[in-house]
């Protein structure tokens, strides 16, 4: 007498272990699993963090460009840029190399 009967539900068995093992794999290793998600939000504070850095950069160059525009002009900016930019120097200043 042959028994079929038990090896086909290990079968089955085996069958449901592995496509448990697969779905369990894909919710932490797949695209959309828990490591990509950590991932993600790591990435998102570290943008968080370059944003607020690179607001405060806009925020001071937007100082810069109104102290230097038509309507409120500092002399002392002024004098520093083009002190900086074009190499201007005083008459009454020695300039040492």
């Amino acid at each position: 007498m042959i028994r079929t009967r038990p090896a086909l539900g290990f079968i089955y068995i085996a069958a449901a272990v592995m496509a448990a093992l697969y779905f369990m794999f894909a919710a932490i290793q797949g695209d959309y699993g828990l490591f990509r998600r950590i991932e993600l939000n790591a990435e998102a504070d570290a943008l968080r963090t370059e944003l607020g850095a690179l607001r405060a950069e806009q925020s001071n160059l937007e100082n810069l460009t109104h102290r230097l525009s038509d309507a409120y002009l500092d002399l002392d900016l002024l004098d520093e840029r083009a002190r900086n930019v074009l190499g201007y120097v005083r008459a009454d200043e020695v300039v040492g190399r």
